[in-house]
């Protein structure tokens, strides 16, 4: 069998940005293997579980490949697979294209432009599929503008305010470190190719601690698992820093050399005693002490911290703490020091040449469109606002699924006189609100250019197979629609090499010589390297054990966790990635993983029915008393509504209330109570 081999790059929300080698039978076209690349020196020939599998989410057989319609009469709501025919007809790419163009244009002349509402997010974070042609349609339209809060903004607002940019060290140098600290960061799980350069350091005689509430993958392999209250890591980073400068352990010439604001930070900090930090913590002051100790005598030292440490109310003020560890010690200075929350600093794509912000001057409103942010989408369709949401268009991402407040968010998909619009590859759960469904395209089968959160590569994706179907990327989509709408610019009749081409155009030192041709020949080039208190300070998270919304009626601090075997929603549809979860295929119950403190006294074993309610929500679950927990702490994973036995995510339980620093979600700060089903 004759075969070629393409040169992909992962463009799913991780930060490993993997290099993918794609083989293609020649005859049929169609794609037999993914592998890692060999000679990409962080993925080092090795994928992750979920894309090791990714041609059984390529050629499943509930892709979608047809532009479909909405039958007349037939109500939004939960739709299974086996229905997708008696709720949607198939349609001309034309004829959607055309329709969708008419009713923005009339729901515009109707109720203005910012009645339409774009929603997206890092289903690819490929840069044309991020970001593209899309905005450059809604700046044109002149749609309200979406606050993409939902995953890292905080935590990189925050980074930004300690550093002024997103950078770290390198995935490679952590094999240099003699300590490591996982902070809220599942690195087995969601970030494994640091993993390899973490047991070198280790076979060297690095010991790894995790700071997680939750028994991790990662926190199941580590020297030391600290099991931290969700939403007090401030207070825990500001207690070690206590500890620091109350004991002389701090670098004072790095510090005078580097910083800025020493001596109000050490003030600061007299009051975060060990004793005052391990109250609310959960963490012993003894522990909190051997911590900083450990922290400071090991040169060098390295933290990863991940964005669920920002997931709180006190998100951002934890995220800055946690960085200004290693400018007390000076961690800097040694090779695989430092902190890395992320790299995305690195690459300084020409965002504005791509999505053409500008655009926004020439639309009906003739101004800057009105910000809606993301985490309040809720609140968005179901409240009133001037003007209201009447049109939603969806892609590269599962707002009815992945959005806080999830009973608001599907209230106000299935109203009848919200015209959405859905870019997808299967019937997700925000698919069967639908009016208009679009197929979208893998990465196997588009072209784009990609930099990384994760390492320091860049790197150009090539298309290994042609599109299922009659997919189509969105930047096409977009392109297509601006045309049909009658916007004259010429930049929306711009090719996908014309738009990677537009993302290089910088005058960046990093990025000098980067070039679309120079990517094509070598497939990826090593790059170089606000409402908030003046200094991070611990308030206890309102919905917590000790916040103001504690209460008994609802005393379980609830994890809203991810699943290790899928990204946020995507793959949860896939048979062998369930599989690998550990769920049975089909509509079933979710796990509700408690500690035997708080199961015993309501009456609750292993393998109960189990209800988890508060005044927002409640969900059906199975009983797992596993130790993954704390006490006073539950846990359960995301996934698609439809595929829990009630037809209910995680998000019926969240709230829209954002966190202490640039919008961001506060899924970690969720009060519930939990009972035995009989």
């Amino acid at each position: 069998m004759a075969t070629r081999t393409v040169h992909a790059v992962c463009s799913h929300d991780c930060p490993d940005s993997c290099a993918v080698l794609v083989t293609v039978d020649e005859l049929s076209g169609k794609a037999t293997r993914v592998a890692g690349d060999p000679s990409h020196p962080v993925t080092r020939g090795f994928l992750c579980g979920k894309v090791a599998k990714y041609l059984d989410r390529v050629y499943s057989p509930d892709r979608l490949l047809y532009p479909m319609r909405r039958r007349k009469g037939v109500a939004k709501g939960p739709v299974q697979q086996s229905e997708l025919e008696k709720v949607f007809e198939r349609i001309s790419w034309d004829d959607a294209l055309n329709e969708i163009a008419a009713r923005l244009k009339n729901i515009s002349d109707e109720h203005g432009p910012e009645s339409i509402l774009p929603y997206s997010y890092a289903g690819t974070i490929g840069q044309l599929g991020y970001g593209s042609m899309d905005r450059r349609f809604f700046h044109r339209l002149g749609a309200s503008q979406l606050d993409r809060t939902i995953c890292s903004t905080t935590g990189g607002a925050a980074f930004n305010a300690v550093y002024g940019m997103k950078m770290g060290p390198a995935p490679e140098d952590f094999a240099h470190a003699k300590l490591i600290i996982a902070w809220g960061a599942n690195i087995h799980g969601n970030n494994v190719h640091l993993w390899p350069f973490i047991e070198e350091a280790r076979r060297n005689g690095a010991k790894l601690i995790v700071i997680d509430p939750y028994k991790t993958r990662t926190a199941a392999l580590a020297d030391w698992h600290i099991t931290i209250h969700p939403g007090t890591d401030a207070a825990l980073a500001l207690a070690m820093m206590h500890v620091i400068l109350r004991d002389g352990m701090q670098n004072d010439a790095y510090i005078a050399a580097n910083t800025h604001g020493f001596a109000q930070l050490a003030e600061h900090v007299r009051s975060y005693t060990p004793e005052f930090a391990a109250a609310a913590t959960g963490i012993s002051a003894a522990d909190i002490e051997k911590l900083a100790r450990m922290y400071m005598a090991a040169k060098p030292a390295a933290i990863r911290m991940n964005y669920g440490i920002q997931r709180s109310e006190n998100g951002g003020a934890s995220a800055r703490a946690v960085a200004m560890l290693p400018l007390l010690t000076g961690a800097w200075m040694h090779r695989g020091g430092g902190v890395q929350l992320s790299t995305s600093g690195a690459f300084p794509f020409n965002s504005k040449a791509l999505q053409m912000p500008e655009l926004m001057l020439a639309s009906p409103l003739g101004r800057n469109a009105r910000v809606i942010n993301m985490s309040s989408l809720g609140g968005v369709l179901t409240e009133e606002n001037n003007p209201p949401v009447k049109a939603l268009f969806v892609y590269n991402s599962n707002p009815a699924a992945i959005a806080p407040n999830q009973s608001a968010v599907l209230r106000g998909m299935a109203r009848a006189d919200l015209f959405t619009v859905v870019h997808e590859q299967f019937l997700t759960d925000t698919a069967d609100y639908a009016d208009i469904l679009l197929p979208a395209p893998s990465f196997l089968e588009v072209k784009d250019v990609q930099g990384a959160y994760g390492h320091y590569f860049v790197q150009i994706s090539q298309p290994a197979i042609a599109p299922l179907g009659e997919s189509q990327p969105n930047w096409w989509l977009f392109g297509q629609l601006a045309q049909r709408m009658g916007f004259p610019e010429a930049c929306f009749r711009d090719t996908a090499d014309e738009l990677i081409d537009a993302a290089l155009k910088i005058s960046a030192p990093a990025f000098a010589g980067i070039t679309r041709e120079r990517l094509e020949r070598e497939q990826r080039v090593s790059v170089a390297a606000m409402g908030a208190d003046a200094l991070p300070t611990f308030h206890a998270p309102t919905e917590s054990r000790y916040g103001t919304n504690a209460s008994e009626k609802f005393p379980l601090e609830m994890l809203a966790r991810k699943a290790d075997n899928w990204m946020n929603s995507t793959f949860a549809n896939i048979p062998t990635h369930q599989t690998m979860e550990g769920r049975h295929l089909g509509p079933d119950l979710g796990l509700l993983e408690m500690h035997a403190d708080d199961a015993t006294p309501r009456g609750i074993r292993d393998g109960d029915t189990v209800e988890v309610w508060n005044s927002r929500g409640s969900l059906t679950l199975r009983a797992h008393v596993n130790g993954s927990v704390q006490p006073g702490v539950v846990a359960t994973r995301m996934g698609w509504n439809k595929l829990a036995a009630d037809g209910k995510g995680v998000n019926a339980l969240t709230s829209e209330r954002l966190n202490d620093l640039a919008g961001g979600p506060t899924f970690y700060s969720t009060l519930v109570e939990a009972r035995r089903l009989s």
